[in-house]
C-alpha cells in the first residue's frame, strides 16, 4: 500500500540564503589577541576574560519575543596562533539551583540549559559553523558551510564548563586548523551569532536579534572583528582504523558455503590535507563504512526502492557541498527533489543476481560492494565559490555458485564501478544569489555479457539551480534545471525502459518503448516563488521529470513522466495571547499530469499547527483526493482509475522539558470505495536521571486496499487490455512495532546506547479481481463478477481462476502471497572518546526473522517468536586515533 509522505518545511528557521544589507544595524564584539596561557578549566580565572570586551545585551526570541532576555549573558573572544578561545558566562538569578542540565551523547538531543555559538567565517552571509554546549560539557557542533547543516561533523575542540553560585560558566578552544575562513594574514571579520536556551524558564534568547516572523540567518547575524590568523594551521590530520569482527549467523543444512561461526578484521585510514585555510582534501584507504546504527526493519509491497538515509560519516561529512537546493515547500505530498546525488549508491549491494540457470543450487555472494578508496575535495574560495568534488571507486564483486551436480563457477555480481560528484557554487550579491552547477557521472567496467544485458555502462547528469532573496529577504525565488543521460546495451536500455521508473511498455502511451535504443535522456526542473517573511506567507511551485529522465544509477529515482504544481498559504500569529503562544494554518493544493494530459493527482488540504500556553505542540491536517487517473497501479500495463479519499491527522507534543515526554499520532485515510487505513503510534520518552534516557515507541497499522497489484497473465482474448490480464487483490494489512531506546551517558565522551526494533506485520490477500475496462475505477471479482476462483482440496495458496467462465480465455494460477512477518532487530554501542579525536566503538548486533502464510496477527504467539527464532549475532570492536600534523 502507497502511504501518505507529508513533507512540511521548518517555517520561519534561519535560512540558507540572506541578503549583503543589514537591515538594522549589526551588533559587534573584537576578539583580542592572547599574551598568555589559557589553562581550559572553565573558571575563567584569566585577564583576559575580564578584560576583553563582551557580547552581550540578548534579547528574547521566546517566550516574550524582542524583550531583553531576563538573564544576563557575557561572551568573550581571544585568539592565539593556533586557536580561537570562547569564555562564556551564564548569569543564573537563582545561582546553580536555576541551572538544567542532562548528560547525554555528542550532538545528541541535550534538552537542557545551553550556549551556542555560531560562526560565519567566510562572511559570506550563507555557511556557518555551529559550537554548542550545555552545563555538563556536552558538545553539539555542525559544519553549514556548503549550506544547510551537518551534525556528523566532528571537528576536534575542546570545552570544559562549571557550575557556581552566579549561574554557569564555559570555557572553548577552536583550534584554527578545524575552522574554514579565508586564507589572509589581514584582519578578518566574521559573522557571529550566540544563542542561549535558560530551559527553567523556556527562554531562548539570540545576542543578533530577529524576530520569529522572520526568515533571520547569517544575514542578519552580527560582527566578530579583530581576528589575525598569521600563520596557516596544521596542514594535515590521519585517523587511523583497526576493526575486530565476529559472526554468528543461522547455519543453512547442506550449503557448503555456510559459516556460522567466523572472525575478521581489517585496518586502513582516513586523511585529510588542508589544501589551504579554505580548501579540504579528504582520502580514504581501504575504508571502513560499516554502520554502526542498524537499517529498521520495513515491509515494503510497492513497485518503489527502500530509500534509507546515509549514516556514514565519511559521506555525511560536507554533504552540504553536494546539494542543488532541494525541494522546499510549506506543504506538499507524494513529491521528490531534484536530487543529483545519494551516496548510498556507492558501496550498494550487488547488483546481479547469482542465479544464472535452474542449475545454479548455492550462492556465497557478498552483501554489500567494497570500496576500494574514496577521496573528496570541498572548501571555499576568495571570490565566493564554494567547491565540492567526490571520487569513488568500488571493486568488482563475484560470487562463487555451487551447480546441482556439484561443479563450481564464479559470476560477476557487481562490476567494477566508478562515482564520480562534482559541484561549484557562486554568491552574488552578498550572499542574496547563488547560482550553483553540478555533474555527476557512473562509469562500470562490465567484463560479462550478462553485465552488459542487465546494467547501464555509464550515466551522466548536469544540473544548475539558484536561490535569489528580494524586498529585504521577504521574497525568494528558486529554480533548478537538470539533464540525464544513460547509456548501454539494447537489452541494458530496454530493462530501464520497462523499469517502475518508467514503464514505456504500457500500451497505451504515446512515447512507446523502442527496443533499439542504447541510451535514454531526459530533463528535470523544480522552480518555487515564494513569500517567506511576515504574518501572510504563500508559495506557488512546480516540479517535473519527463519520461526518459533517469539518474538511478547515482540517487534514488522514484519515477519519470510527470508534471507537478503546487500553492499554498500561510497566516501565523507569532504574539502570544490568553489562548496560545504560536498559530499557524495551512490552505492549499496540488495536482499532477502525466506527459500524455491525464490528470494523475489532485489534492486540496487544510493544515493547522498551535503550541499552548503550557507548551504543548499540537498540530493536524485534512486531505481531500478525488479519484483521478493512475498510469502505475498496472505496473506497465494501461492507466486505469484511482478512487478519491479523505485523510485526517493528529499529531499532539507534551512539553519537551519535563522528565517525561510524549509524542503521539493519529491517522485515517478512507477511500471513497470503503477502504481505510488507521494508524496510530506514541513516543514516550522517560527521564528518570539527568544522563538516562529510556523511549519507547510502539505503534499499530491497518492498512486496506481494494486495488494492491499481484501478477500479469498473457491472454490473447483480453482485448480491452491489450492482450494481457492485470490481476489485483484485495489486500489487508496490518504492523505492530515497538522501537526502544535506553540510553546511558556516563560522561561527554562515554556513552551506553541500546537499541531494540520488535515487528510483525501481515498481509492478506483476498477477492482477487481485475478492473472492468481501462481508465475506469469498477473491478470484477473472479468467481463474483466474473468467471471462476477455484482452491484445491488440500492446496489453500492456490488459486485456479478462470476469468471468462465458459469462454475461450484461458486458466490460470495465482499462488497466494499472504505472509505474517515475524522480526526482531537490535544493537548495544559502546563509545568511548579515549582520546582527543580518537574513539572506541564496540557494538553488538541482533537481526532475525521469520515468515509464515497466516495472513493474520497472532500477537501472543508471533511475540513469543519474535526471541525463539534462528538470528544473525554481530560482534564488532573499532578503535581509530587522531593525529594532528
Amino acid at each position: 500500500m502507497s502511504r501518505l509522505t507529508v513533507v512540511l518545511a521548518v517555517l520561519c528557521a534561519p535560512s540558507l540564503l540572506a541578503q549583503n544589507i543589514h537591515p538594522t544595524p549589526p551588533p559587534e564584539v573584537w576578539a583580542v589577541p592572547l599574551h598568555e596561557e589559557i589553562h581550559l578549566d572553565g573558571r575563567l580565572d584569566e585577564a583576559v576574560w575580564h578584560t576583553a570586551p563582551a557580547a552581550t545585551g540578548l534579547r528574547q526570541a521566546q517566550p516574550h519575543e524582542g524583550e531583553p532576555a531576563t538573564q544576563r549573558t557575557e561572551v568573550r573572544f581571544a585568539f592565539d596562533e593556533a586557536a580561537l578561545y570562547i569564555g562564556a558566562r551564564m548569569f543564573d538569578d537563582s545561582g546553580a539551583r536555576g541551572v538544567r542540565t542532562r548528560l547525554v551523547r555528542r550532538d545528541a538531543d541535550m534538552n537542557s540549559d545551553y550556549l551556542e555559538v555560531i560562526f560565519d567565517t567566510y562572511h559570506d552571509h550563507i555557511g556557518r559553523l555551529f559550537f554548542q554546549v550545555n552545563p555538563s560539557g556536552v558538545k553539539f557542533d555542525a559544519n553549514g558551510l556548503g549550506g544547510g547543516s551537518d551534525p556528523s561533523w566532528d571537528p576536534v575542540w575542546e570545552v570544559k564548563t562549571a557550575i557556581d553560585s552566579l549561574g554557569w560558566t564555559a570555557e572553548m578552544r577552536i583550534p584554527f586548523s578545524q575552522l574554514r575562513f579565508p586564507s589572509t594574514k589581514n584582519e578578518q571579520t566574521w559573522g557571529l551569532q550566540i544563542w542561549r536556551q535558560e530551559n527553567r524558564l523556556n527562554e531562548l534568547s539570540q545576542w543578533a536579534f530577529w524576530k520569529l516572523n522572520e526568515t533571520g540567518g547569517p544575514s542578519k547575524f552580527g560582527h566578530l572583528h579583530g581576528l589575525v590568523i598569521a600563520s596557516a594551521p596544521g596542514r594535515a590530520e590521519l585517523l587511523p582504523y583497526v576493526v575486530g569482527r565476529s559472526s554468528n549467523v543461522p547455519d543453512t543444512a547442506g550449503d557448503p558455503f555456510a559459516t556460522p561461526h567466523a572472525m575478521d578484521g581489517r585496518i586502513g585510514f582516513d586523511g585529510r590535507v588542508l589544501l589551504a585555510s579554505n580548501l579540504t582534501l579528504n582520502a580514504t584507504v581501504n575504508p571502513d563504512f560499516g554502520q554502526v546504527e542498524v537499517d529498521p526493519a520495513v515491509v515494503n509491497l510497492t513497485d518503489f526502492e527502500t530509500f534509507l538515509d546515509e549514516r556514514r560519516p565519511f559521506f555525511v561529512e560536507g554533504a552540504g557541498y553536494f546539494g542543488l537546493g532541494g525541494l522546499s515547500c510549506f506543504f506538499c505530498s507524494n513529491v521528490s527533489s531534484l536530487s543529483l546525488l545519494s551516496t548510498r549508491r556507492v558501496g550498494r549491494a550487488p547488483q546481479l543476481t547469482a542465479y544464472r540457470d535452474t542449475l545454479d543450487q548455492f550462492v556465497d555472494e557478498p552483501q554489500n560492494t567494497t570500496i576500494l578508496g574514496a577521496a573528496k575535495l570541498t572548501g571555499h574560495t576568495p571570490g565566493g565559490w564554494s567547491i565540492g568534488a567526490l571520487d569513488a571507486v568500488t571493486r568488482r564483486e563475484r560470487a562463487l555458485v555451487q551447480r546441482s551436480d556439484s561443479t563450481r563457477v564464479s559470476y560477476t555480481v557487481e562490476p567494477l564501478t566508478n562515482y564520480v560528484a562534482t559541484r561549484v557554487a557562486k554568491d552574488l550579491r552578498g550572499g542574496a544569489t547563488q547560482i550553483r552547477v553540478m555533474g555527476t557521472s557512473v562509469y562500470r567496467s562490465l567484463d560479462d555479457s550478462f553485465a552488459v544485458s542487465n546494467l547501464s555502462r555509464h550515466s551522466e547528469a548536469l544540473g544548475m539551480g539558484s536561490d535569489t532573496w528580494w524586498g529585504n529577504r521577504t521574497f525568494l525565488l528558486s529554480a533548478q534545471l537538470a539533464a540525464t543521460a544513460v547509456s548501454g546495451d539494447t537489452a541494458a536500455i530496454h530493462q530501464i525502459q520497462e523499469s517502475p521508473r518508467h514503464y514505456f511498455q504500457r500500451p497505451d502511451r504515446g512515447t512507446p518503448l523502442d527496443p533499439t535504443r542504447t541510451s535514454l535522456t531526459g530533463w528535470g526542473a523544480w522552480a518555487r516563488v515564494s513569500r517567506e517573511q511576515g504574518n501572510l506567507l504563500w508559495e506557488v511551485s512546480g516540479n517535473m521529470r519527463t519520461p526518459g529522465y533517469d539518474n538511478n544509477d547515482i540517487t534514488f529515482f522514484s519515477r519519470g513522466d510527470y508534471l507537478w504544481m503546487s500553492g499554498n498559504i500561510l497566516p501565523q500569529w507569532t504574539k502570544p495571547t490568553q489562548w496560545y503562544r504560536q498559530l499557524l494554518f495551512i490552505l492549499g493544493g496540488q495536482q499532477q499530469y502525466n506527459f500524455e494530459g491525464d490528470l494523475t493527482d489532485r489534492q486540496a488540504q487544510l493544515y493547522a499547527q498551535v503550541q499552548t500556553l503550557g507548551y504543548w505542540n499540537i498540530s493536524s491536517f485534512w486531505i481531500h483526493r478525488p479519484s483521478v487517473l493512475d498510469d502505475r497501479l498496472t505496473r506497465g500495463g494501461p492507466v486505469v482509475r484511482r478512487a478519491g479519499s479523505e485523510d485526517f491527522f493528529l499529531q499532539v507534543n507534551t512539553d519537551s522539558r519535563r522528565k517525561v515526554v510524549a509524542s503521539t499520532i493519529g491517522d485515517i485515510s478512507c477511500d471513497h470505495e470503503g477502504y481505510c487505513n488507521r494508524s496510530v503510534s506514541l513516543q514516550l520518552q522517560v527521564r528518570p536521571a539527568s544522563n538516562v534516557q529510556l523511549t519507547l515507541g510502539p505503534s499499530y497499522s491497518r492498512a486496506a486496499t481494494g486495488a494492491q497489484y499481484v501478477q500479469t497473465v498473457p491472454d490473447t482474448f483480453a482485448t480491452a487490455f491489450y492482450g494481457n490480464r492485470y490481476v489485483f487483490a484485495q489486500l489487508v494489512e496490518k504492523t505492530v512495532a515497538m522501537e526502544t531506546r535506553f540510553n546511558v551517558t556516563f560522561s561527554p565522551v562515554l556513552t551506553l546506547e541500546l537499541y531494540m526494533q520488535p515487528l510483525i506485520a501481515s498481509a492478506a490477500y483476498s477477492a482477487y479481481r481485475e478492473f472492468a475496462a481501462p481508465r475506469q475505477q469498477r473491478k470484477l471479482v473472479y468467481g463474483v463478477d466474473i468467471g471462476t476462483d477455484s482452491v484445491p482440496a488440500g492446496a489453500p495458496d492456490q488459486h485456479w481462476i478462470d476469468p471468462d467462465g465458459s469462454g475461450p480465455s484461458p486458466r490460470f494460477l495465482i499462488t497466494d502471497p499472504t505472509f505474517t512477518l515475524r522480526s526482531l532487530r537490535g544493537n548495544a554501542v559502546l563509545r568511548w572518546e579515549y582520546h582527543r579525536g580518537s574513539t572506541l566503538f564496540l557494538v553488538w548486533t541482533r537481526s532475525g526473522s521469520s515468515q509464515l502464510s497466516r495472513g493474520d496477527i497472532d500477537f501472543g504467539s508471533d511475540a513469543g517468536a519474535l526471541f525463539q527464532g534462528p538470528s544473525a549475532n554481530i560482534f564488532l570492536l573499532k578503535v581509530n586515533y587522531w593525529l594532528g600534523i
